[in-house]
């Protein structure tokens, strides 16, 4: 039997492209899973139950966690966007740190036993600025997290997660979708030079870490990486999907304006790996070849 089976487990941002991946591989497990979002589906495809929150409301929150009673909690509800404005300042701000505060403070003496909070590789390190309203929300919500744990022993680990791609991630604006669906069509897709090095990971990779994340009483407390090694150039992973989709059509390389701040992504594999005994398993393309086949299939 499933170490899962009866857990009562939490997820948040359960319509996400890694939470509905989530949920998929925690209802397989045996776990009973309530699933969270601001507009939930009108049916459980999984035997999942569906709630309908807005975490940045603090008195929402706190009711929520009183109602489902969670032993386990993943927290992947957020306002994901690259977008360097001013405007995006205030709902990034809700819906990436208010949301992390007001949960984890919902969370605070109760007896959830794992607490695990989706990170991000855009996180600055090494004292450099944040690139974007994103990546400075995230890094606090990493900092709240960390001072939940040390203060009051929520039991809550952060796993900053490098970019996802794989089947059925509907925001097609996304950088593989996006060329991958142009392609599939004969379109040329438009994009910067392609010089940006980005680390990858597969989301059945992801969905491991979370798992072993969310089991294990040993990922409290730490901040841990879940990529891939080696960074990949933009260039080189469109020119990889271009050579697994075929045809004819041609990326265009140069025909975007690159974002201010947009560094070099890295991800150190080895606190993961000690802690939750994690690596990732899906070479770049054999994942690009699974997504291929799944747009494909769906267009």
């Amino acid at each position: 039997m499933s170490a899962w089976h009866d857990t009562r487990v939490l997820v948040t941002g359960a319509t996400g492209f890694v939470g509905a991946h989530l949920v998929r591989r925690l209802a397989s497990l045996g776990a009973r899973v309530h699933a969270i979002s601001r507009r939930p589906p009108a049916t459980a495809e999984h035997g999942e139950h569906w709630h309908a929150a807005d975490l940045s409301d603090a008195a929402a929150t706190a009711d929520l966690v009183a109602r489902t009673s969670p032993e386990v909690v993943f927290h992947l509800a957020g306002e994901v966007t690259g977008v360097r404005e001013p405007h995006v300042v205030a709902p990034t701000l809700a819906g990436n740190l208010a949301a992390a505060v007001n949960l984890m403070t919902a969370l605070t003496g109760t007896p959830v036993r794992s607490v695990v909070l989706a990170g991000s590789v855009e996180e600055p390190r090494d004292g450099l600025a944040p690139s974007s309203p994103y990546a400075a929300a995230k890094a606090a919500a990493t900092g709240y997290a960390r001072m939940f744990h040390a203060l009051w022993q929520v039991p809550v680990s952060v796993l900053r997660v490098a970019m996802v791609y794989g089947p059925g991630q509907a925001d097609t604006a996304k950088l593989v979708p996006y060329v991958t669906l142009s392609l599939l069509r004969g379109q040329e897709p438009e994009l910067t030079s392609g010089t940006r090095m980005v680390t990858w990971v597969y989301v059945e990779d992801v969905v491991d870490a979370f798992v072993l994340a969310g089991a294990s009483g040993a990922a409290a407390g730490h901040v841990l990486d879940v990529g891939t090694a080696e960074p990949v150039s933009i260039r080189d992973t469109v020119e990889l999907l271009a050579r697994v989709v075929g045809g004819v059509a041609r990326p265009r390389f140069g025909a975007v304006t690159a974002r201010p701040l947009d560094r070099t992504q890295r991800s150190d594999l080895g606190p993961a790996e000690l802690v939750l005994g994690w690596r990732p398993v899906t070479g770049l393309e054999d994942g690009l070849r699974h997504t291929v086949a799944w747009y494909a299939k769906h267009l």
